[in-house]
């Protein structure tokens, strides 16, 4: 997998591999652009000569810790933050140095939903939201690229993969299991994914 050490299982197939939206780095790459712009202006203006030298070195040594702390970090995370859809899960990892992860299998969602700010809207980016059985039992995504796509890509995995051990679609809320939808059950209409739009 691209950029990431993720271990497959077999006939495990890797759907979606996405970063963060880009418009998370737009206020970095700001930030770096006015770090520069301000410490070369201010440089400028220091008069040449020996004192001088050390106002120009604490300007630059200024500019390069607010680069560091307001844009390099912030793209390492961005960078480092993965969501990854395969044929089994859904696998969230982020983290630089400590590296946190969660991996959900597709047959415990139990549903998927998403949000648009309006700018997000204007971005095709939002936050998607997956309810699973368990303890933890929603986990929000931020920032994801083209999230109507990916939620209908969830949905798809997510029935394509209940296909294999029962009829339960998550496209009805789970809800297949509470009305006693079993092994030999067939799936009706309603189970069906929705369709790609």
């Amino acid at each position: 997998m691209r950029g990431m050490a993720m271990n497959l299982s077999d006939g495990e197939e890797v759907v979606l591999d996405l970063h963060p939206h880009w418009g998370r780095l737009f206020i970095p790459v700001v930030v770096l652009l006015l770090a520069c712009l301000l410490a070369g202006f201010g440089v400028a203006l220091i008069p040449k000569g020996g004192g001088q030298q050390i106002e120009r070195w604490i300007l630059i040594a200024i500019a390069a810790v607010v680069v560091i702390w307001r844009t390099i970090l912030p793209y390492l995370r961005w960078l480092t933050t993965k969501y990854v859809l395969t044929t089994d899960r859904l696998v969230i990892r982020s983290g630089i140095m400590a590296r946190h992860g969660r991996d959900i299998p597709l047959n415990r969602i139990n549903d998927v939903s998403f949000s648009e700010t309006v700018l997000e809207r204007m971005l095709r980016s939002g936050t998607l939201v997956v309810e699973s059985a368990g303890d933890n039992g929603q986990i929000s995504l931020t920032d994801v690229p083209k999230v109507e796509h990916v939620q209908r890509e969830v949905y798809r995995m997510v029935d394509q993969n209940l296909g294999r051990t029962g009829p339960m679609s998550v496209a009805d809320g789970g809800r297949g299991a509470a009305r006693g939808g079993g092994a030999g059950a067939a799936p009706t209409a309603g189970d069906e994914a929705p369709g790609q739009g």
